[in-house]
């Protein structure tokens, strides 16, 4: 059975990853990469379904896990009757990816431990072919093969098909165990790695990584250690970062808001920049802003809001009837059909973080003003249509007001790359009074239709009364500086009716008419948009406490999920969550008053006031 969100951790190889309770069960594992089927999903049901358990066979008295500092190394201490383990969870760093590698280590006395591999290729649904290979044990299901290293004495049943051990570990010895992924067509399964060599080079790797921060302000190993889990989740060959290395993981429990979240979404564009570089990771920017590119190049009208880790674009969302979903919360969809959608919002996405790639001193990338000037010309019309919004409600289009602001910032930053990136006799020059005049009128037109009188807010579409936390990002996007009565208006409307048990919900459900039953938790990075908001406003205190109980959600490793469930503290959502790490980030930097994101409007309003610098 899955354990509670929180109690999981996060491993990975920058290729696929895993998560590993706190009672050593590895239960969701994707190899080779993040969006690969997954071989292990007792997550999204049970044990049958795929895991991998390392645990004491006596009574633990006590567990205590940590990463080792700098790392993605987990380290998990059980003390039972008769002495203490380690339990320490990686996979590798570096160019010897592939592997997850579990090594039991005894501190105190004798313990006897159990192991059990079950290996479940396609989320589950299919059982392995088991072969013995030497001391190499293989679990196959084509075109997938896993191969078991250890010394530890292991054997497998022909009738469950299960690898299974029960070994004991004294004080000073270690038990190391290596599951490597192969093609099933290879013959023979790779050479096991030296597993105290891969450790040593894997924490190397990831100190000299997390070591170059540059991050030093306030909250630093909170911004460190959400830019680590940030690292954990970029797909190292094209540089794409997941928005979360998991699926399914449920918005309500027992509901039907279960998504797969192993793709990259280009509302996080911005936000990963600055993150990345805010942290001075200038190599991880530069390789995310070729993703994006990569991703988008083509006709500005077929622009996807997500795509695949290489850029892939068909991402066919089905269900996997066999598993019950995580606590019963089923369905199980794997892909995601909002990936057909069409959203603004992503226009503005990607022409504010060329802006900003600039503007922080990345050099522009050859050929890509061509690109964006497509998409510019393509938004100079289709921004009057209506979209499918950030939040990808399945209720249908509307002229959703996060949108047209989206929209605004698009035409606003490109702007300003022409004025401050152009030289004077750039033909691109000729562009900028059409550019100003759609600017502004974008604007009015949001002023006009997105902005309720009696309510005193902006709300989630144009001439409509529900609320919507995504509009809270105007003063961080210069559209409206935090001093306006209509951002103040809107601040007051949200905390009324969207803030539950002081965290943020980023609507009210019933108001999407998505034909989805249930509700969700309180959105996290809409949380943390709040901070800012308070932030720019000069609400200092608010800002902090909230981004104190903000932090104070995360589990004991750090780590966030997408939302929260205040009624019964738990995290929900898929886990861990880029965009919660991303928005923790940024209200950190916002506090810190080190934010890189522009704050200044050119439609004459004055840059909001920076938060002072804390003490």
């Amino acid at each position: 059975m899955a354990a509670l969100i929180e109690n999981y951790g996060f491993i990975g190889d920058l290729h696929g990853s895993a998560l590993v309770s706190r009672d050593g069960s590895i239960d969701w594992l994707c190899l080779p990469r993040f969006d690969s089927d997954a071989c292990m999903s007792a997550l999204l049901g049970r044990d049958e379904h795929g895991c991998w358990t390392m645990f004491p066979r006596v009574p633990v008295r006590k567990v205590d896990r940590r990463y080792r500092p700098g790392t993605l190394i987990l380290e998990t201490d059980y003390e039972c009757e008769g002495g203490k383990i380690r339990l320490i969870d990686f996979m590798p760093f570096g160019p010897k990816h592939g592997s997850v590698f579990r090594i039991v280590e005894g501190l105190e006395g004798s313990v006897p431990v159990f192991t059990t591999v079950r290996a479940r290729f396609g989320y589950g649904g299919y059982r392995p072919w088991i072969t013995k290979e030497g001391a190499t044990i293989r679990m196959t299901t084509a075109p997938n093969s896993l191969a078991l290293h250890t010394p530890a004495p292991v054997q497998f049943d022909q009738d469950e098909l299960d690898v299974w051990g029960l070994f004991t570990v004294k004080k000073g010895e270690r038990m190391p165990f290596e599951l490597a992924y192969n093609p099933a067509h290879n013959a023979t399964a790779a050479p096991a790695l030296d597993p105290d060599a891969t450790l040593a080079e894997t924490e190397r790797n990831w100190k000299e990584w997390s070591g170059r921060s540059k991050y030093k302000g306030p909250y630093a190993d909170v911004v460190n250690r959400s830019l680590i889990t940030l690292k954990g989740m970029i797909y190292a060959p094209s540089g794409g970062i997941v928005a979360a290395p998991t699926a399914g993981l449920p918005e309500e429990i027992g509901g039907e808001r279960n998504w797969d979240y192993r793709y990259c979404w280009l509302r996080d564009a911005t936000l990963t920049l600055d993150g990345l570089m805010l942290g001075g990771y200038v190599d991880e920017a530069k390789a995310w802003r070729r993703w994006l590119m990569n991703a988008v190049a083509g006709a500005p009208d077929e622009l996807q809001i997500m795509y695949g880790i290489d850029g892939e674009r068909r991402l066919t969302e089905f269900e996997v009837p066999w598993l019950p979903g995580y606590e019963e919360s089923r369905p199980v969809r794997i892909g995601n059909a909002a990936s057909e959608q069409f959203q603004l919002d992503v226009y503005g996405e990607v022409i504010q973080a060329l802006y900003e790639a600039r503007r922080l001193g990345v050099p522009e990338m050859p050929g890509v003003r061509p690109s964006a000037r497509k998409l510019i010309e393509f938004l100079e019309t289709a921004w009057q249509k209506p979209d499918d919004g950030i939040w990808e409600v399945r209720g249908g289009r509307r002229h959703f007001t996060h949108s047209k602001m989206m929209a605004w910032v698009a035409i606003d930053r490109m702007t300003r790359i022409i004025e401050e990136f152009t030289p004077a006799n750039d033909p691109d020059r000729e562009i900028l009074p059409r550019m100003q005049a759609l600017r502004d009128r974008i604007h009015r037109n949001v002023c006009e239709h997105g902005f309720d009188r009696k309510q005193n807010a902006f709300t989630q579409a144009y001439n409509l009364p529900a609320l919507d936390a995504g509009v809270l990002l105007m003063p961080a996007l210069g559209f409206l500086p935090a001093s306006d009565p209509r951002v103040q208006g809107t601040i007051k409307a949200i905390e009324k009716n969207l803030v539950r048990d002081g965290f943020v919900l980023r609507y009210k459900p019933e108001h999407t008419n998505d034909g989805l039953a249930g509700s969700e938790g309180a959105f996290l990075a809409c949380s943390f948009w709040l901070v800012d908001a308070y932030a720019y406003s000069g609400r200092r205190q608010e800002a902090e406490a909230l981004f104190e109980k903000l932090i104070g959600l995360r589990n004991d490793l750090g780590l966030l999920s997408e939302e929260y469930e205040p009624t019964s503290g738990r995290l929900i959502g898929n886990f861990p969550q880029a965009f919660s790490h991303l928005a923790l980030v940024h209200s950190a930097s916002v506090l810190a008053n080190a934010e890189l994101t522009p704050r200044a409007s050119t439609n004459g309003h004055t840059k909001p006031q920076a938060p002072s610098a804390r003490p």
